[in-house]
């Protein structure tokens, strides 16, 4: 059984369809969700599941798509509940800002054009330093459906639109919640997936959405961080009495990624926070769930690492930055403290003072269900100098992205610091970086793939280029 086949809906756009959730407990299916990601200045990490243990995971790779004759192998993992294997193989020592084409022990299978080898391909990350302007996709909170009805459900236009333009950018990063499979019982309530339930609902809804995004994260480098969908495995608390083993504690999400955190000198946190270079940029993923005082899911997740690390990483890491290397500092955890609708008070104690001491450019989050752009900002006064030139960070939430929750509602009157909010449109970010001076981000509509907001951040980091 090929278990791609949504490949073809996007190339017919067939949306309107529900997607496929595959029985992921059948040892037949040759399960995918291939997955790529940097892994420090010189790497890549390559993850894809199988239905069974894989004694040693190899990717073969090379510049020439005939002949990818070197090979890394890696570890084959799976917990409590999954259905599958988790497989990653880390590589090290590539060229940057490179093409490498590869292949993966028991390679899946894909219809049509997309079986092909030349398909199967990452480019790894331009230097830092590196002058050449580029872009980013960025979201949270995109599940497998939107809509609450079998009349209304569909697949989120957010996977056709990414799809369409992932010539335009050069990685995605998705901070925060995944498929939305801990809300498997309201959509067996409400009659969209009437005929799942339980804890394979849960891990065939979250298998069916990797799969669902194949065709992008196949190519395009998939950075991701925690969000509170991670946590919850679809009863009333997260408390694990209530919760079936390996379905609560980001157990999915961290056996699933491999972000860049295996060469942290303060230790391996499983992919809830790191940083990586990108060109003139410097980019932080957070965690605003668990590891601070307060943190909204301390109570039964985490902590992932010792007390006060996460922020003593934080500060080190932000000190650290060579801004004549890479001017931009782009920083993103899940939950928003700045908001038109529900806001992260804890978050914002823990990391507000820590942007703004080391100066960081930009704080955007998802978690809110939709987009909304403030002015920048610092301790809850407006910066006076707005997008030119300001020393406060400018705050994004991108939480448009779409899922069964559907669009949340700002509060009106809006406070003081939003600029723009668009309630009613399923969409994604995108930002390009100019120069090491100018900074663009865009709202762009998933259903018509309209700019609906732009807006340019002008910030002299002293350089001339």
């Amino acid at each position: 059984m090929k278990v791609s086949i949504i490949v073809l809906g996007f190339a017919a756009r067939c949306l309107a369809a529900l997607p496929v959730i595959q029985d992921y407990s059948n040892p037949s299916l040759n399960a995918s969700q291939l997955r790529i990601a940097y892994n420090g200045p010189n790497g890549m990490s390559v993850a894809w599941n199988t239905p069974n243990k894989l004694l040693r995971p190899i990717v073969w790779y090379g510049q020439h798509v005939n002949f990818p004759f070197e090979f890394a192998i890696g570890t084959s993992t799976t917990f409590n509940s999954s259905t599958n294997w988790d497989n990653i193989v880390y590589i090290d020592n590539l060229l940057p800002n490179t093409k490498y084409y590869y292949r993966v022990t028991d390679q899946p299978a894909y219809e049509g054009d997309f079986n092909q080898p030349e398909n199967f391909y990452f480019v790894t990350a331009k230097e830092a330093g590196d002058h050449s302007s580029f872009s980013v996709a960025a979201f949270g909170d995109l599940g497998i459906i939107t809509g609450t009805t079998p009349e209304t459900a569909q697949i989120p236009d957010t996977f056709y639109s990414v799809f369409q333009h992932r010539s335009d950018f050069d990685f995605i990063w998705h901070s925060g919640d995944f498929g939305y499979a801990n809300d498997w019982s309201e959509e067996e309530a409400d009659g969209i997936f009437p005929n799942i339930t339980g804890s394979v609902a849960y891990t065939d809804i979250m298998n069916s959405y990797y799969d669902q995004f194949v065709n992008v994260t196949m190519n395009t480098p998939y950075m991701v961080g925690p969000g509170n969908h991670e946590a919850e495995c679809g009863v009333a608390t997260a408390n694990p009495v209530n919760c079936v083993a390996g379905q609560q504690n980001f157990t999915s999400y961290r056996h699933h990624f491999a972000m860049p955190t295996k060469d942290q000198t303060v230790g391996y946190v499983q992919n809830m926070w790191y940083s990586w270079n990108y060109g003139m940029a410097h980019f932080v993923q957070f965690n605003t769930e668990t590891d601070f005082p307060s943190a909204p899911e301390h109570v039964y997740s985490g902590p992932f690492g010792t007390s006060g690390q996460q922020i003593a990483w934080l500060e080190a890491d932000l000190a650290a930055v060579d801004r004549t290397v890479t001017p931009w500092v782009i920083v993103s955890g899940h939950r928003p403290w700045y908001s038109a609708s529900t806001n992260c008070t804890a978050c914002g104690d823990a990391f507000e003072s820590v942007m703004v001491k080391y100066n960081v450019d930009v704080v955007w989050a998802g978690h809110v269900h939709f987009y909304e752009r403030d002015t920048p900002i610092a301790n809850g006064v407006p910066d006076p100098k707005g997008l030119n030139n300001p020393t406060s960070p400018w705050y994004i939430t991108s939480g448009a992205a779409g899922n069964v929750e559907g669009h949340g509602k700002p509060k009106s009157p809006l406070p003081t610091f939003v600029e723009y909010v668009n309630s009613t449109s399923f969409g994604w970010s995108k930002w390009t970086f100019h120069n090491s001076s100018s900074l663009t981000h865009q709202f762009i509509s998933s259903e018509t793939n309209e700019v609906m907001d732009e807006a340019t951040l002008y910030k002299d980091h002293g350089l001339k280029w």
